[in-house]
């Protein structure tokens, strides 16, 4: 018996993961790309979003191009709407193939 119930809390608490989940990257797909004008959706610059622990959430994305000049403000633009989301206590915002993608990644989360 106890094992049944914790499959049913643990599938409730992964169920929970995924609709918050579901819920970011819904509102992070949205945010329009300056360059090109089509949205992060549109051009799956979004790589992932997960939920670490309860209410903190990790988002990797690509941004257009390597050496995009808009890709700190794209990523701060990423942080703020998956914080409004309601459930998000905290984004954590990592980009990925950009020539400076550590310092965006340390000015973004720190």
């Amino acid at each position: 018996m106890k094992n049944s119930k914790r499959t049913s809390l643990e599938t409730v608490r992964d169920d929970a993961m995924t609709d918050l989940r579901t819920k970011v990257l819904a509102e992070v797909e949205k945010i329009v790309d300056f360059e090109t004008g089509l949205t992060f959706g549109e051009m799956k610059m979004i790589r992932s979003v997960k939920e670490t622990e309860s209410g903190v959430v990790r988002i990797d994305f690509t941004p257009s191009s390597p050496v995009c000049p808009m890709a700190v403000r794209l990523a701060i633009e990423i942080k703020t709407r998956a914080e409004n989301v309601e459930g998000v206590e905290k984004a954590l915002v990592y980009c990925h193939g950009h020539i400076i993608e550590e310092k965006i990644n340390r000015m973004v989360n720190e």
